[in-house]
């Protein structure tokens, strides 16, 4: 019988992972993650018994399933691997790299004190923003009031 090789990594990708989907709104249950990584998950599936590795710190997903994984938790694939502190560093990193002002600066500390599923909120919010960007919607006639 192979023993079990403690992996800090792998535990801590773990932790993540289980509050991640406490974020999500998921149960923290190896079946549930697996049936929501499969509906998203376009290649061969997972098991529940392999979701309960990733849970559990046993194993690690590619890169291509964190991918997907990501998706369903509705966090980066970096924050599932590097955590809040990979947060941080890209954010330093786009401020040097994009001039982000002094405003900016601010709204991102005051993001990264706010309580997971407010942080979750945001993130939903800014993605529906960019949409709305990208595809404005014309005014209606109807609704115009000189019409």
């Amino acid at each position: 019988m192979k023993k079990n090789i403690y992996n800090p990594e792998y535990e801590a990708f773990a932790a993540r992972l289980r509050q991640a989907m406490k974020d999500a709104g998921l149960k923290t249950s190896a079946t549930l993650l697996a049936d929501a990584f499969n509906m998203r998950y376009w290649g061969e599936g997972i098991t529940a018994h392999a979701a309960r590795n990733w849970m559990f710190g046993v194993s690690m997903p590619k890169q291509d399933k964190l991918k997907a994984l990501s998706e369903v938790l509705n966090i980066s694939p970096q924050d599932l691997l590097f955590g809040p502190q990979h947060e941080v560093h890209a954010a330093r990193e786009t401020q040097l790299s994009d001039g982000m002002g002094l405003g900016d600066t601010e709204m991102l500390r005051q993001y990264l004190q706010l309580q997971p599923e407010h942080k979750r909120m945001v993130r939903q919010w800014v993605r529906m923003s960019l949409v709305f960007q990208q595809n404005p919607v014309a005014p209606s006639n109807a609704c115009s009031p000189c019409a």
